[in-house]
């Protein structure tokens, strides 16, 4: 229970004149008998709370930075109307900064034995799971001056879903896998590709594809064509470990490492590719595998939404050992992790023959663009020592991604925005030359 504003002023209001005319005790209980009198009459009044019948029903998920709307409804079995203040807790990171309380509460009034629905709409500020917390309600008399307070545990979940934003690359993408099925007989003509079909010959084609015995049967001379490799396996390895925790512009590199792994798992599975998700720092945090192209992507959606860098060191050794049970047939295995000097010469690169004596391997990397723009600072002192700094920083990156290509590693070193697509170029040169 409660006294509301409107029974605080009407005290003070009547106050002013009995401590002016009549100062004493019998002006104060002249004034505020009657006021508590009608208070307990407005509390009698005024609906039940813990009666209420409180239920839910609306978004269950939503991409990061969309909306989702949950709504709550509200039935009134008691014999007096609910004229009621709703204030629906949800945890902060599920609205903007600033709009909660805008978004979270709502006024209402309800008639005896019905029902009323209001909606809270959500908009995430990070992934994961978002718990409904608890809906404290307010019920007020027939004036407004004293109220009865109660809250009703009301379970739900929204799942907040990486927000894939590089998916307008893939158009482009796949447009130029649809070119080299078509031009295989140039690019991909040997080892690691698969015979599609036979066509007439047209001047220009390489002599070497011309099929004689299909020639030998048909009177125009015949040639093979083919396609790049399908059905390959695709081992995409996030590093969950303390280095994906670093922070790019205002979201971690784990979440650009997300983006990019979720564009090479739609341009692989249109290609016809298989794809496994392996999540990793020091134990398993995440683990997709067998799905089919159509269920793949929203399967590492799903299990990439509650996925956090954890800050502690990845154990390279594990992590190589749990790639290569989860990948027992060849593979091209892309890690998506950091290019700083001591995680990889100390971790990746002792274990890193036992990958690529079985496996394909790309290795990608978040690249800082504020470490760009320092290297090209100038014009007074502290400003030369950020670039000469920034220029060190950029000289190790290139020295250890040098050393990875020596093991025969692909290497993709990219900004959050131009890491996706570059790591999809990465797979579509790969897959042209036939190394899958």
């Amino acid at each position: 229970m409660a006294l509301t504003g409107r029974a605080a002023l009407l005290a003070a209001l009547g106050s002013i004149p009995i401590g002016i005319l009549e100062p004493g005790w019998t002006g104060i209980l002249a004034v505020n008998g009657p006021l508590a009198l009608a208070c307990a009459c407005d509390y009698a009044l005024a609906a039940p709370v813990r009666r209420l019948l409180l239920t839910r029903s609306g978004d269950t998920s939503t991409r990061l930075g969309d909306t989702a709307d949950v709504t709550l409804t509200i039935t009134n079995p008691s014999r007096r109307p609910l004229r009621a203040q709703v204030r629906d807790a949800w945890p902060p990171s599920s609205w903007r900064p600033g709009t909660e309380i805008e978004s979270s509460r709502h006024r209402l009034s309800v008639p005896p034995g019905e029902r009323r629905r209001v909606t809270t709409r959500l908009r995430p500020t990070r992934r994961g799971d978002r718990q409904a917390d608890r809906v404290t309600i307010r019920s007020y008399g027939p004036l407004g001056l004293f109220s009865r307070q109660g809250s009703h545990k009301v379970p739900w979940t929204v799942r907040v879903l990486p927000p894939f934003t590089s998916r307008k690359h893939l158009p482009s993408k796949l447009a130029r896998l649809r070119e080299l099925d078509g031009r295989t007989s140039v690019l991909t003509r040997g080892e690691g590709t698969e015979f599609d079909s036979l066509r007439e010959y047209v001047p220009g084609d390489d002599t070497r594809s011309i099929d004689w015995r299909a020639t030998a049967r048909q009177s125009s001379v015949a040639v093979r064509t083919w396609r790049p490799e399908r059905d390959r396996h695709i081992l995409l390895v996030l590093d969950t470990g303390r280095t994906s925790a670093g922070r790019v512009g205002d979201a971690p590199r784990l979440d650009a490492s997300m983006d990019a792994a979720l564009l090479l798992a739609a341009l692989a599975s249109r290609a016809g590719d298989r794809v496994a998700l392996l999540g990793y720092d020091r134990r398993v945090r995440a683990l997709v595998q067998g799905r089919s192209a159509g269920d793949v992507l929203p399967s590492l959606v799903h299990a990439m939404a509650s996925l956090e860098p954890e800050l502690v060191e990845t154990d390279a050794r594990g992590l190589t050992a749990t790639a290569l049970r989860t990948a027992p047939r060849r593979s091209l295995i892309v890690l998506l992790t950091t290019l700083d000097p001591a995680p990889v010469e100390q971790g990746l690169l002792p274990v890193l023959p036992q990958l690529t004596q079985r496996h394909t391997v790309l290795v990608a990397s978040v690249a800082d663009p504020h470490i760009a723009r320092m290297a090209q600072a100038r014009g007074n002192a502290e400003a030369v020592y950020e670039a000469a700094a920034a220029a060190q920083a950029e000289s190790e990156r290139r020295r250890t991604a040098e050393q990875l290509r020596r093991h025969g590693v692909t290497v993709v070193d990219a900004t959050p925005e131009d890491l996706a697509p570059a790591l999809a170029d990465a797979y579509l040169a790969l897959k042209a030359a036939g190394r899958l």
